[in-house]
C-alpha cells in the first residue's frame, strides 16, 4: 500500500509540474503541445539523444541514492554537491598521476572517489554523533570547503594545457566511456558509469530492505532513543549512515567528471548535487524510485535544449517545469491525504 501511495504521489507531482509548465508555455504566447513534444523528442528522439539522456541521468541517479539514503537513516544531508567535488577531484587526480591498464584504472579511480566523498561526508556524521550539530549546517559548510579546495587544487597541481580554471583532459585509459557503448549509442556521452549507477541502485535497495545494517541504520533514523534503548550504537550508525550517503556522492563525482566530462573545472558547485535532493523527493526515497525519477529528470535536462533551439519557448521554462514538480513532489503530504480520502471513500462505497 505505501508503494501504491508512493506512485500516486509521484505521478500527482508530475502531472501537476506538467500542467505549470504548459500554463507558463501558454503564458509566453508558445503552444504548450508543441513545446512538450520538442521537449520530450529532444530527449528521447534517437539512440544517440536516449544515450545522452541516460548519460545525464547517471550522476542523478548516485546523488539521488546518495539524498536519499541519508533521508531513509534520518538525516537530511544536502553535501552531495561538495562530495562530488571532492570524489571528482580524487578521481580526476588519479587519472592524471598513474598510467595503468583500463580496467585497474577505472577501479583505483572509483574506489578513491568513493573513499574521498565518504571521508568527506562522514566529518559532518562525526560532529552530529558526538557533539549533535546538525547536519544541515555542517554540510553546508563542507560543500563550500570542496569548492575552495577544488579551486586551489586544479590550478595549483593539475592545470590545463591552456586554461588555469580547468584541469588537463582526463586520459583515455582513465575515461569512463568506451567505444563499444558509445558507438551503441551513436557517439552519445553515455558512459559505465551507467552500469554503477544501475548496480549502486540494487545494492542500497539490498542493504536497506534486506540486511541487519539496513534495519539498524532506519531504527536510528525513525527513533534515535528507542535505537540506543534497544542496544544500537547510534553514534556509530550515524556516521555509517552519512558515509556510505557520502560514497555514493563521491562516485557521483568521479562518473561526471571522468565520464560525462573531459575534465574539471574550478569556480562551479556541481547542480547534480542539489538536484539529487529533488530526484530522492520525487522517487519518494526509495531506491527504484530515485533510479526512475532520475531517468525522467535526465529527459528533461536533454530535451530543454531542444525544445529551446526548435521554438521560440525559452530555455528558462525547462528549469521552471523542474523547479514545479520539485515543489509538488516537497508538498507530498497533501498527495498522501487526498490519496488517503479517495481510498476512503472508495471503501465506504463499497
Amino acid at each position: 500500500m505505501n508503494r501504491t501511495r508512493s506512485l500516486f504521489t509521484a505521478l500527482a507531482a508530475v502531472l501537476l509540474g506538467l500542467v505549470a509548465g504548459a500554463i507558463f508555455m501558454a503564458l509566453t504566447g508558445a503552444d504548450p503541445f508543441k513545446g512538450y513534444s520538442f521537449l520530450f523528442r529532444g530527449g528521447l528522439m534517437n539512440l544517440e539523444r536516449i544515450g545522452n539522456t541516460l548519460a545525464s541521468a547517471t550522476t542523478l541517479v548516485l546523488t539521488g541514492l546518495s539524498v536519499a539514503f541519508a533521508f531513509r537513516t534520518g538525516l537530511f544531508s544536502i553535501g552531495a554537491a561538495g562530495q562530488m567535488l571532492i570524489g571528482g577531484l580524487v578521481a580526476t587526480a588519479l587519472g592524471l598521476s598513474l598510467e595503468l591498464s583500463k580496467p585497474l584504472m577505472l577501479f583505483v579511480m572509483l574506489l578513491g572517489a568513493a573513499l574521498g566523498g565518504a571521508l568527506w561526508a562522514s566529518i559532518p556524521g562525526y560532529l552530529k554523533a558526538k557533539f549533535n550539530v546538525h547536519e544541515v549546517v555542517s554540510t553546508i559548510m563542507m560543500n563550500w570547503l570542496a569548492y575552495w579546495v577544488v579551486y586551489y587544487s586544479i590550478p595549483a597541481y593539475f592545470k590545463g594545457t591552456f586554461l588555469e580554471t580547468e584541469s588537463r583532459r582526463i586520459p583515455e585509459y582513465a575515461s569512463l566511456r568506451v567505444d563499444w557503448l558509445s558507438d551503441l549509442f551513436k557517439g552519445s556521452y553515455i558512459n559505465l558509469g551507467l552500469i554503477l549507477a544501475i548496480g549502486a541502485t540494487a545494492i542500497i535497495a539490498l542493504i536497506l530492505n534486506r540486511t541487519t545494517l539496513g534495519y539498524e541504520l532506519k531504527a536510528v533514523g525513525f527513533n534515535r532513543h528507542a535505537a540506543e534503548y534497544a542496544g544500537i550504537d547510534v553514534s556509530r550508525n550515524i556516521i555509517m549512515a552519512l558515509g556510505i550517503s557520502g560514497a555514493l556522492a563521491g562516485l557521483a563525482g568521479a562518473t561526471f567528471y571522468a565520464g560525462y566530462s573531459v575534465n574539471m573545472q574550478i569556480g562551479v558547485l556541481p547542480a547534480a548535487g542539489l538536484d539529487g535532493i529533488a530526484v530522492a523527493l520525487l522517487g519518494a526515497n526509495s531506491p527504484w524510485g530515485v533510479f526512475a525519477s532520475a531517468v525522467f529528470f535526465g529527459i528533461l535536462h536533454s530535451g530543454k535544449g531542444f525544445m529551446n533551439a526548435m521554438t521560440d519557448i525559452p530555455p528558462e521554462i525547462g528549469d521552471t517545469i523542474i523547479a514545479t514538480i520539485i515543489y509538488f513532489a516537497a508538498t507530498s503530504v497533501l498527495f498522501v491525504r487526498f490519496y488517503d480520502f479517495l481510498r476512503r471513500k472508495f471503501k465506504k462505497e463499497a
